[in-house]
């Protein structure tokens, strides 16, 4: 019989589970990549991510912006105008994106699906 108490004691790292809050959700990821290069205005940031909301896209801003992923600046105009700049902890995840789109490109690159000769 096999003793399971060690797989019953491990438990998931904080630090993942607090990536994984943010980046876990639909288009947190894409946004701050979008943002990588550098300031963007809101209505760009909608255009370069087909098929969020405005509402949406509002709402995870404000989030990585609590974070302190990211920085809302206001241009006075006219016309007034909002733009958003990752902070310096927001571009430290450049590595981590950059390695994850490496990854997809090798591991997902057959229209999202783990190619046969890598599921052994």
């Amino acid at each position: 019989m096999a003793d399971h108490g060690e797989a019953i004691c491990r438990q998931v790292d904080d630090g993942m589970t607090r990536v994984f809050e943010l980046f876990g959700k639909r288009w947190t990821g894409l946004i701050v990549a979008t943002l990588m290069p550098g300031p963007v205005h809101f209505a760009d940031l909608r255009r370069a991510i087909p098929g969020i909301s405005e509402r949406m896209l509002s709402d995870r801003l404000m989030e990585l912006a609590s974070t302190g992923l990211l920085i809302r600046e206001v241009d006075a105009g006219p016309p007034l105008r909002v733009s958003y700049r990752l902070t310096e902890a927001g571009l430290a995840l450049e590595s981590a994106l950059k390695e994850l789109g490496r990854w997809a490109e090798t591991y997902l690159a057959d229209g999202g699906q783990c190619p046969d000769r890598f599921r052994k």
